[in-house]
């Protein structure tokens, strides 16, 4: 599988990469782009406010000329928080995307979004303050009416970045049971 995997507000930094060396052991071909251009940050609201300064719309133009050599291949597009953001706006996007898989984090759809039963597999804490119940509640919604095929998977008392050991929320339990369910999910694809 070729899968295009996003960074969260923190930058490209090591457990992206090795998430990624993660994914490529499992025989996937991974490409990583850097859409912070090397800035890395050590707090969630320094990393939000670089976001926020480059903007939303720059972000995803990098996000798609990153795409866009690998786009005809088919891709399962996968991110951490933010970077799940970037990779739904992106598989939602491509008629071609063989999947998706949300680390984290989500993004808002378009009432008129229709998908060919797009698998989508999101791996959430709970709870999470960057994705509240009822927020989750309403993008299933709307996702399984936009006709994607959506697992969620929940991980209580686990911090938001759970999955990065690097970070305080790290969870090494939900983490390794977030990667061995997500690797299956790949493997299905």
């Amino acid at each position: 599988m070729n899968i295009m995997l996003f960074h969260s507000t923190y930058g490209l930094r090591p457990a992206v990469l090795a998430a990624a060396d993660r994914l490529r052991a499992a025989g996937h071909q991974v490409q990583v782009p850097d859409l912070f251009e090397g800035r890395t940050f050590d707090t969630v609201e320094d990393g939000m406010a670089f976001r926020d300064e480059v903007g939303r719309d720059e972000l995803l133009r990098r996000a798609v000329l990153a795409a866009a050599p690998y786009s005809d291949q088919g891709l399962v597009y996968a991110g951490f928080s933010f970077g799940g953001s970037v990779a739904q706006h992106l598989a939602l996007a491509d008629a071609k995307a063989r999947g998706l898989l949300l680390l984290h984090g989500t993004a808002d759809l378009a009432d008129d979004t229709m998908l060919d039963e797009l698998p989508v597999q999101l791996h959430v804490a709970d709870p999470d303050p960057f994705e509240p119940h009822d927020w989750l509640t309403a993008w299933y919604l709307r996702m399984r009416r936009a006709g994607a095929d959506v697992e969620v998977h929940s991980y209580p008392g686990a911090g938001h970045l759970f999955t990065d050991p690097d970070l305080p929320d790290y969870d090494a339990e939900a983490a390794e049971q977030a990667w061995t369910v997500a690797l299956g999910f790949l493997d299905s694809l």
